[in-house]
């Protein structure tokens, strides 16, 4: 006779499943995919270390999962922000300082997703994240040029510089050693006047690689 596994034993399987996912995200989101060795997430998920392995084939991939899950949040929100009936400048000025200002204010997060070295299984979504937010852009960048209010251009190229343009300019202040001096209450990338300092010429420099034009 088949074994058959009860609905008990699959929503059994499903919470310990969650609970260790939800300790991962945790030590992620607390000190960067270093912080989550599988050992230390299995002990504060309550299960042994080899029950981590029958719930996600590898360490890669449930840290490709904890990627997916992190970014998805952040990509809602810049989608959120490109809605609207604003000019499609407008939106997409509101869209870059969305990503800017988010990342700042959850520095460890944003490193993990934009910078920390990872495993490859990691690095490929890594590439997909990069890429949604380029399509993204690159939509409201076509119904600018459609509208008149945005030149004509190669909208996808546009999209994906501005993306590189992002990502790169966020690099220094989200590294590890600008985030031991947010925690030894240094000047950082969290003060909210080093904020304005950073983020207004990267959205000046975006803008204008857009648009044609100074703010």
């Amino acid at each position: 006779m088949a074994y058959r596994e009860t609905e008990k034993m699959r929503l059994r399987k499903a919470e310990i499943r969650q609970r260790i996912f939800d300790c991962a995200y945790q030590r992620v989101s607390e000190g960067g995919f270093r912080n989550a060795p599988i050992n230390l997430v299995a002990e504060q998920a309550g299960v042994a270390t080899g029950s981590v392995y029958r719930h996600f084939e590898s360490k890669a991939e449930l840290f490709a999962e904890v990627f997916r899950r992190a970014t998805q949040i952040e990509l809602d929100k810049v989608a959120t922000a490109l809605t609207g009936d604003e000019p499609a400048l407008s939106r997409l000025e509101h869209a870059l300082r969305q990503f800017a200002e988010r990342a700042l204010r959850g520095p460890v997060m944003a490193w993990s997703l934009i910078a920390e070295p990872v495993d490859p299984r990691v690095e490929e979504e890594r590439l997909n994240y990069r890429r949604s937010y380029a399509e993204f852009f690159e939509r409201v960048i076509l119904e600018g040029v459609e509208a008149g209010s945005l030149p004509r251009q190669d909208a996808h190229l546009s999209a994906t510089c501005l993306v590189g343009a992002l990502a790169e300019s966020l690099v220094g202040p989200l590294s590890p050693p600008q985030q031991t001096a947010a925690a030894q209450h240094m000047p950082s990338a969290q003060d909210s006047s080093w904020q304005k300092v950073l983020i207004e010429p990267i959205i000046d420099f975006c803008m204008q690689g857009v648009s044609g034009q100074r703010r």
